[in-house]
């Protein structure tokens, strides 16, 4: 076997050489500085313009990269679900204000003709009980008219 020597050369620096030769950042090491950074980075603005200027280029579905992603990102970001929860409860509150708006109306209606409706078809919520209407009839004057058939309820 053959050997070789090989001459190492150690060279040392003092505290102030130091500084001077040897460059302290970590340039070498891929890690931008945070002017660079800023200089890469792009404002709401800027987004913005890109994603209209690419907006019929992105898939619309898709796991990343589409709009179901980012549709489904925002949506997180925002509580979509809470509020579209809270929208739904509203949504059936006010529709049930509405069927309640619509009897009261239909009960105005009857007693200012003495005419009593037949409104069980349009689930109202509303009393159909034959009391009730017997009552109304009562203080009307006495006719009732039921799906087109008009009857003399009047008491003696």
């Amino acid at each position: 076997m053959q050997t070789e020597n090989v001459d190492l050369r150690k060279e040392v620096f003092n505290k102030a050489q130091y500084k001077q030769v040897i460059d302290t950042n970590f340039s070498q090491l891929g890690v931008a500085s945070i002017s660079a950074s800023a200089e890469d980075t792009i404002s709401v603005e800027e987004f913005f313009s890109n994603y209209n200027d690419i907006f019929y280029d992105i898939p619309p579905n898709g796991e990343t990269n589409s709009h179901e992603f980012l549709v489904e990102q925002s949506g997180q970001y925002i509580n979509f679900e809470d509020i579209s929860t809270e929208i739904i409860a509203l949504q059936e509150e006010i529709a049930g204000l509405r069927k309640e708006l619509l009897a009261e109306q239909i009960k105005v209606l009857e007693l200012e003709s003495g005419v009593s409706f037949d409104t069980g078809s349009l689930d109202l919520g509303v009393d159909n009980n034959p009391l009730t209407n017997i009552s109304t009839n009562i203080t009307s004057g006495g006719t009732s008219t039921n799906s087109g058939t008009s009857t003399n309820n009047s008491v003696y």
